[in-house]
């Protein structure tokens, strides 16, 4: 986990060295794409986990990780993909920022909607969620905006190797953690689990696209951020509401896994689709 959150860190500070203070406030400065991507992330896609809980039989563990996953906000490393769809960067990481800080005080309402709905108790405490937005976006992305002000040089030499490491150190340690809870994952396999996954993730990307507005880099943007979620959070959630039940951690990596090949259908689309825009 070390090398997870040590991934993380430098991944973002090299987001940091390119970055600007428009690109942070990219979402505040426009009321109504922030409407339009709160109302996707944190409005559509709680309903939707309530609902597929509704529809399937699922386990519980699935059941959790969908609740906790649709209550937290975007990861730090979905930029990448972003980019590779040939998504805006601003946006990115304006929703990034925005979101983050947002989920501090968002999160906690929902689970306790929440647990209105479900009937279970689901709370994580405020200083969890702000600790984890604190380490793994706020202070390496300003770390990496300061090394750009003062060493602008030092920065554009430095930030494509400093996005090669963090990618290479997450792939590395991710590979690791699928092989070590392979039978876990394995375990949760039925009862509609794989279609309630896909469905969670599809309507994610078409809610997404639809309400990302006019133009296609920032219906990339929104899609793939209301469709992926930051799995730190939704492990801390789940693990701190049922610390004994290890199969969460197996559902969120489920998630992961499916998640990636799903979207990887979306972003080849997106790729065709925009042309020299997306290869930029």
């Amino acid at each position: 986990m070390l090398a997870v959150q040590a991934s993380i860190v430098i991944t973002v500070f090299s987001y940091g060295l390119d970055a600007t203070l428009d690109d942070v406030l990219y979402v505040v400065r426009r009321p109504r794409c922030f409407l339009r991507s709160f109302a996707a992330m944190f409005l559509v896609m709680p309903l939707l986990a309530v609902g597929l809980d509704m529809a399937f039989d699922l386990h519980h563990e699935i059941e959790v990780a969908l609740v906790a996953l649709s209550l937290s906000p975007v990861p730090p490393l979905l930029m990448k993909k972003q980019g590779k769809a040939g998504g805006r960067e601003s946006y990115g990481l304006g929703l990034l920022v925005t979101m983050g800080v947002l989920s501090v005080v968002i999160t906690p309402i929902g689970m306790m909607l929440m647990t209105q709905a479900f009937g279970r108790q689901f709370q994580l405490p405020l200083g969890a969620i702000a600790l984890v937005i604190l380490k793994a976006v706020l202070l390496p992305l300003a770390a990496g905006m300061v090394v750009r002000a003062l060493l602008p040089r030092v920065a554009a030499r430095i930030a494509r190797p400093a996005a090669v490491i963090g990618t290479v150190l997450l792939v590395v340690v991710a590979l690791l953690i699928v092989f070590a809870s392979r039978h876990g994952i394995l375990q949760l396999i039925g009862n509609g689990t794989l279609l309630a996954l896909i469905g969670f993730i599809v309507v994610g990307l078409a809610v997404g696209h639809w309400l990302g507005g006019p133009d296609a880099r920032d219906r990339v943007v929104l899609a793939l951020s209301t469709a992926s979620r930051h799995p730190g959070i939704a492990l801390a959630l789940a693990t701190f509401n049922f610390p004994h039940e290890p199969g969460v951690t197996a559902a969120i990596l489920l998630y992961l896994l499916v998640n990636l090949l799903v979207s990887m259908v979306y972003v080849t689309w997106q790729r065709r689709r925009l042309g020299p825009a997306a290869a930029a």
